[in-house]
Order: structure tokens, then C-alpha cells, then sequence
């Protein structure tokens, strides 16, 4: 079971860090990407923690948000700078068995935290 925590309220050019905790478990020869979808739109991509331990990014949001997974492997966090409004979005986590291919897509991801709001204020 996921769990995300850490949304909330702030200013544009501000930062945020997003946890995401694996209840239960480890993030052990598992994908933990993290997702976004804001009102009215479709979930898209944000970030990907893969297998082999390396990261994929949305090109909205590279080299402002960094993934990265806590030396235990029970949480993965995004950490979020340089905030714009148009990051404002439901940010959800998620894990996927799948080793890069399909990775940006959320069909590929077979467990999912329930959403954190960030809410980014210009």
C-alpha cells in the first residue's frame, strides 16, 4: 500500500517535497514514478525512479523537480523547486514491475497512493 504526503499551499518559485511511503514493503526491484493531474485534465508523467535505480523525467519538469529514494527503499520522494502555477495538480505515486519501457504511462503502473493536492499560488 502507498501512501503520498507533503502537498499543500505555496507561493510560485517555491519548493515542496513529496514523500511517498511503502506501507508494508520496500521499493525493492520495483519503479516508483510519480504522477500529476490537474482539473479537467488528463494524468500525465512526472517523474520515474526505475528498477536499475535511474531517473526519467517530463521535460515540463526537468532540472526543477529531483526523485530520489531513501537508502531503505520504504520512500521515494519528489522533491519540487522553482514552482509555477501550472504545477498546481493532484500528485499521485505510484510502482510499476516494468523495467523502462512504458514507464512515462500510467496503464503500466499496477498500484497507486491516493493523491497529494500541491497547490501553487502566482
Amino acid at each position: 500500500q502507498l501512501q503520498a504526503y507533503g502537498g499543500g499551499l505555496v507561493q510560485a518559485g517555491g519548493s515542496l517535497r513529496l514523500s511517498c511511503a511503502a506501507s508494508g514493503g520496500t521499493f525493492t526491484n520495483i519503479a516508483a514514478g510519480w504522477f500529476r493531474q490537474a482539473p479537467g485534465k488528463e494524468r500525465e508523467f512526472v517523474a520515474v525512479f526505475t528498477r536499475s535505480s535511474t531517473t526519467l523525467y517530463a521535460d515540463s519538469v526537468k532540472g526543477r523537480f529531483t526523485i530520489s529514494r531513501d537508502s531503505d527503499r520504504k520512500t521515494v520522494y519528489l522533491q519540487m523547486n522553482a514552482l509555477r502555477s501550472e504545477d498546481t495538480a493532484v500528485y499521485y505515486c505510484a510502482v510499476s514491475r516494468v523495467v523502462l519501457s512504458g514507464l512515462r504511462t500510467p496503464e503500466y503502473y499496477n498500484s497507486w497512493g491516493q493523491g497529494t493536492l500541491v497547490t501553487v499560488s502566482s
